[in-house]
């Protein structure tokens, strides 16, 4: 009798990020998130738990590799998230840093061709939390597989916005719109491919 060979499934690129009603992810301050408190509760607090499970690799930009590898690098914060934030490979899309010095992280300055590649060996999904700039690289080139927004109920009023402005439109395809007990809404779109 053959053996039954298991297809292998190649790992999507998913963004993941909390944003405000009026499309804001920190505040008129870099790394001013206190509008995260609005929106956590048990729902999120088990989301971030099954990150550590789902992923293959952590994808940043500069600025929030940085911000976040001196959170997670010094935080007396114990338990599964902190252990998988230092624990998993990370990768750092930069054109002027040398090195990074969080644990399991390497940088990477073609990180189109680098996620194109690691896309193909991934046997879990790759995730971008946070990374505005990267994010806004990515989208033309068709690789982002999934984003993933936790809508916040706050018009913020001002701060750096998620979505930067573009010269092209781009459609996304609804997966999933779900309600969260503290008001806040998770919604999963695919974005559709930009045409060459």
């Amino acid at each position: 009798m053959q053996p039954v060979l298991k297809e292998r499934k190649n790992g999507k690129l998913i963004v993941w990020n909390l944003v405000t009603l009026d499309g804001y992810f920190e505040g008129a301050k870099k790394w001013d998130l206190d509008f995260h408190n609005s929106a956590w509760g048990p729902e999120l607090d088990e989301l971030s738990r099954e990150f550590g499970q789902k992923t293959e690799a952590l994808v940043f930009g500069r600025v929030t590799y940085e911000g976040m590898a001196a959170y997670w690098s010094t935080t007396e914060e114990e338990g599964e998230v902190k252990t998988y934030m230092n624990a998993l490979p990370k990768i750092v899309a930069s054109r002027t840093m040398d090195r990074a010095e969080w644990n399991n992280s390497r940088v990477v300055s073609d990180i189109a061709g680098e996620l194109r590649r690691m896309k193909q060996e991934a046997a879990k999904d790759l995730y971008i939390f946070g990374s505005a700039e990267l994010v806004d690289s990515l989208l033309p080139e068709n690789l982002i597989d999934e984003i993933m927004l936790c809508v916040v109920p706050l018009r913020l009023g001002k701060g750096t916005p998620f979505f930067k402005s573009a010269e092209n439109a781009m459609s996304m395809a609804l997966l999933e719109a779900r309600p969260l007990s503290t008001g806040s809404v998770i919604l999963r779109y695919a974005p559709q491919p930009v045409a060459a």
